[in-house]
């Protein structure tokens, strides 16, 4: 390379290469570095196209030296032909644009002076994500020092969109945490001036129909409907309970339990329940499992309230797995309550812990997210696996040691 070569790529490369690691605008530097890179390489003008994962097709992100109506129009490059072009690991030279399959439009690209192209692939550890595609006037060789130049410019710029992707995806993330964090206080505060204020008129409401309904007939047309009014307040009640222990988010009163014993009690209170909904239960409780600090009753409310989720999620009978096992490495130990009813959709996956929200005709949506912030408050972990279609499984994690004390 001559000297003056030399100071012409050095410079472009390194203007290039200050803005794509400064700028935070990831527009600008794609524009900065088609202008300079068609200048450089004496081109008609250069394009990127970055992959659109939902639609699979790369689309125009930044161009120059090319008319607009021409890049409408085309070309709409698929993810297997960039993956192809990164298979090859080198700039690809497509010097027949009237033959070649990644050329959709060539009547309208030779219509806009182009005779020539070049392709180069945006990757991330072998994963392609965009195209940078340089224009030509003229079919023409290349020097190993420009090809060169351009590679190592289609690799920092591939770095640099890297960064910027998973920094706006942090961002995101963020900003989604704030806004659920803000909804759940507004929504606690909100939960707990409700219930305060309900509470009262319905015991009394309770309390009434209660008493009328041991004084009527049974076969009274009017017992019937008590019992009814009974039936609906005790489930407000229940409501009302639920929002309250949502709003508190209580601190756990720990102390040393065997989790297994916690296990047997949520099932013994619904024994009943099992029996009466036809539902099998079947036991695998590690022997070897030691004592760990937690509120008993909040852990019991937990089981209680997956289980009665689980038999819910089968109607006409079914089977319940409970196991529990320790994970001497995570130092963890861990509960599954499986059953085989029909899955959790993808979609409903997504937002099965949030507050009042339930795929049940009568839930409250406030089951899930009462357990969740019980399993938050002893430091553990509350997962949700489900394919769709063969049951799901809640996983319970509560650590060994109590981080507290």
């Amino acid at each position: 390379m001559t000297a003056p070569n030399f100071r012409r790529f050095y410079n472009a490369f390194r203007e290039i290469i200050t803005i794509v690691h400064s700028s935070p605008n990831i527009e600008e530097v794609m524009q900065l570095v088609v202008w300079k890179v068609s200048e450089i390489l004496n081109a008609k003008g250069a394009i990127f196209r970055l992959l659109n994962l939902e639609a699979d097709e790369l689309e125009l992100s930044a161009a120059y030296g090319i008319g607009m109506k021409y890049l409408k129009k085309g070309p709409r490059l698929s993810h297997k032909i960039i993956t192809d072009l990164c298979s090859h690991n080198k700039v690809i030279m497509i010097h027949d644009i009237h033959n070649d399959p990644r050329i959709q439009y060539p009547k309208e690209a030779e219509a806009e002076g182009i005779k020539f192209i070049i392709d180069v692939p945006l990757t991330i550890a072998n994963d392609a994500f965009g195209i940078l595609r340089i224009y030509f006037s003229q079919i023409r060789e290349f020097t190993e020092d420009e090809l060169n130049f351009t590679i190592a410019i289609a690799e920092q710029c591939s770095c640099a969109l890297g960064k910027t992707r998973l920094i706006e995806s942090h961002e995101l993330k963020y900003h989604q945490l704030v806004l659920q964090t803000d909804k759940l206080s507004s929504l606690g505060r909100m939960a707990a001036g409700i219930a305060h204020e309900i509470n009262n008129p319905l015991a009394g409401i309770l309390l009434y129909s209660s008493n009328m309904a041991k004084k009527v007939d049974s076969d009274s047309q009017l017992k019937e409907g008590l019992d009814i009014i009974v039936h609906e307040t005790i489930r407000c009640r229940k409501i009302i309970q639920e929002l309250l222990d949502f709003s508190r988010g209580r601190e756990p009163k720990k102390q040393p339990f065997n989790i297994n014993e916690i296990i047997d009690q949520a099932l013994a209170i619904l024994e009943n329940e099992f029996r009466l909904n036809m539902i099998e239960i079947r036991k695998n409780l590690a022997d070897d499992i030691e004592d760990i600090m937690v509120d008993s009753n909040q852990i019991e409310q937990v089981f209680v309230n997956l289980l009665i989720n689980a038999v819910e999620a089968m109607t006409g009978g079914g089977i319940i797995w409970i196991n529990s096992s320790s994970n001497s490495q995570d130092e963890m130990v861990i509960v599954e309550i499986k059953d085989n009813g029909p899955g959790i959709s993808g979609a409903e996956m997504d937002k099965i812990f949030e507050p009042f929200f339930s795929s049940k005709p009568k839930g409250t949506g406030l089951g899930l997210s009462v357990s969740y912030g019980i399993i938050h408050n002893h430091l553990g972990r509350l997962r949700v696996e489900s394919d769709g279609e063969n049951g799901t499984s809640f996983l319970v994690e509560l650590p060994f040691m109590d981080q507290d004390c």
